[in-house]
């Protein structure tokens, strides 16, 4: 926490690594605004020298220097962004931090220009890293050298003046299952937890970091609704609880008619969470789960072997086949679209209702098959328990 110090001399704080900042007031701006600049330190008398040696200097007109090799000041600049974004994000944002140490060592971040910036990111391109990675690393130097150049350790953030990277790479489309497939999916997949939660992505839209957080509880008695209020969260290779990808991602999804079984087929369990590891109370790791989707498709020749993100995308793309405006589609989906939000609210329940019918209708293979006269005893009925998986 921060704390206030006597006669202006700024506000000092211990940061959640344990190291310390002190920020003081050094001055105006040109538009009158206050200038503020901050110094960091291991320990409370290091800052105070740092900030004491800056402005002896500055009162004696020379040249201020603080000056960090990039390693320390991204490490600082991260301890203090960190808060601010997901856990999952924070193990991204410690990947592409890495790439970037990696890359620029020791160097002073002054000495860093925007030659170095665009020698980066063609040595990342040769390497044959993504689009998405180099848009990351550029995006992420960014704010650091921004925070440098808030606080006069750099002139000018070079990653301004930098050229843009110009991709040749055609954008790829959005792979997701034809209706042809879907209706071969409802037809062909098992019945039992794998073929069901199938089903069920193809027919909800459900992310699967949604599906393998479901509790019993999130499902109604009847399986016409799912409610979505927590997440998989993925924290240094482990799955954990935690919650939905945005605001607009907490909702309850209604479940077509002729996938109602499916819904409460994955109900009736006595374990915590519907998909869970062989620990008790532990959800399942999304790796074994793409695992055990991509065996369940490849049992089917009929199908292309996709990923379980398709589902979600074959659903969008065959509500809107169906006719159903995309407004409707986004609030079942819980796209977190701020400039669809508005629509949200306008979006009735009986319309909701009428798209997931339209689903049911346009693939009705999805229903359960009758029982068969020579179904053993102990296979019939409605309650399905699973055993704990790897």
């Amino acid at each position: 926490m921060a704390r206030k110090r006597a006669n202006g001399e700024g506000n000092l704080r211990q940061r959640a690594n344990g190291s310390w900042e002190l920020t003081i007031m050094d001055g105006f701006r040109n538009d009158g605004r206050r200038n503020s600049k901050s110094f960091y330190g291991k320990s409370q008398r290091e800052v105070k020298a740092k900030a004491k040696a800056y402005l002896d200097a500055k009162g004696e007109g020379l040249e201020v220097d603080v000056n960090y090799s990039f390693g320390e000041w991204a490490d600082l600049w991260f301890e203090g962004h960190k808060d601010n974004v997901k856990p999952t994000t924070q193990e991204n944002y410690r990947y592409t931090l890495r790439i970037l140490k990696d890359f620029f060592g020791n160097k002073k971040i002054r000495d860093i220009k925007p030659f170095d910036v665009e020698r980066m990111l063609k040595t990342l391109q040769k390497e044959g890293r993504s689009v998405s990675c180099l848009a990351q690393c550029r995006g992420m130097l960014f704010q650091i050298m921004n925070k440098a150049e808030a606080n006069d350790l750099v002139r000018k953030n070079p990653v301004r003046f930098a050229e843009k990277m110009r991709h040749q790479e055609p954008v790829k489309r959005k792979e997701a299952f034809t209706a042809e497939e879907v209706s071969v999916l409802m037809e062909r997949l098992p019945r039992d937890r794998i073929g069901m939660s199938i089903r069920l992505m193809l027919g909800t839209g459900m992310r699967t970091q949604e599906l393998l957080a479901l509790e019993p509880r999130h499902i109604r008695e009847d399986g016409s609704e799912i409610r979505i209020e927590q997440a998989i969260n993925m924290q240094k290779g482990t799955a954990v609880i935690g919650t939905p990808k945005s605001r607009d991602s907490y909702r309850t999804i209604p479940v077509p008619g002729n996938l109602r079984w499916c819904a409460l087929g994955l109900r009736q369990t006595d374990k915590t969470y519907i998909w869970e590891q062989k620990k008790a109370g532990q959800p399942c790791n999304p790796s074994y789960f793409r695992k055990q989707f991509r065996q369940a498709l490849e049992a089917i020749p009929e199908v292309r072997v996709l990923t379980p993100h398709s589902c979600r995308h074959t659903y969008v793309s065959q509500m809107q086949a169906l006719g159903v405006d995309l407004a409707t589609i986004q609030s079942i989906v819980g796209h977190a679209d701020l400039d669809m939000t508005k629509h949200y609210l306008h979006v009735q329940e009986s319309i909701r209702q009428d798209a997931v019918e339209r689903f049911s209708k346009a693939f009705s293979g999805g229903q359960e098959p009758p029982e068969r006269p020579d179904e053993p005893e102990e296979g019939r009925g409605n309650v399905i328990f699973f055993p704990n998986v790897g």
